[in-house]
């Protein structure tokens, strides 16, 4: 019903920039929810951001606040991932997910989520 496409990572360096994009197809207009994940070399997968397109509303994880932005453009059915003063920690494929279903509080948690990207890999050096 949704098809999810990530692209823009690549090998950056630590205080670089990186936007993400999430291109979405299918059933866009049943989406309710748009959502970031990341999962680190070694590592469970870990939310970074939502964002619920109903109000706009806006969330992030801990270790992303104050440095990562979510937006949208509803005209290309796009979601981004505008991501500042990258750090080495922030290595890791990056997913994007969305949710059709409202009602979302445990913004977390994986399997919440309905469809899921391909990932894109984003590589932060020293």
């Amino acid at each position: 019903q949704v098809q999810l496409v990530e692209s823009g990572g690549g090998l950056v360096q630590a205080g670089d920039s990186l936007r993400l994009s999430c291109a979405a197809s299918g059933r866009t207009d049943n989406i309710y929810y748009m959502g970031w994940f990341r999962q680190p070399p070694g590592k469970v997968r870990e939310f970074v951001g939502l964002i619920r397109l109903s109000d706009t509303f806006l969330y992030y994880g801990d270790s992303v606040k104050g440095r990562f932005t979510i937006s949208r453009d509803n005209a290309k059915n796009m979601v981004y991932l505008q991501m500042n003063s990258l750090k080495p920690e922030d290595t890791a494929v990056y997913y994007c997910a969305s949710r059709v279903r409202p009602g979302l509080t445990a913004w977390h948690i994986p399997r919440l989520y309905d469809y899921w990207g391909q990932g894109t890999q984003v590589t932060v050096s020293s």
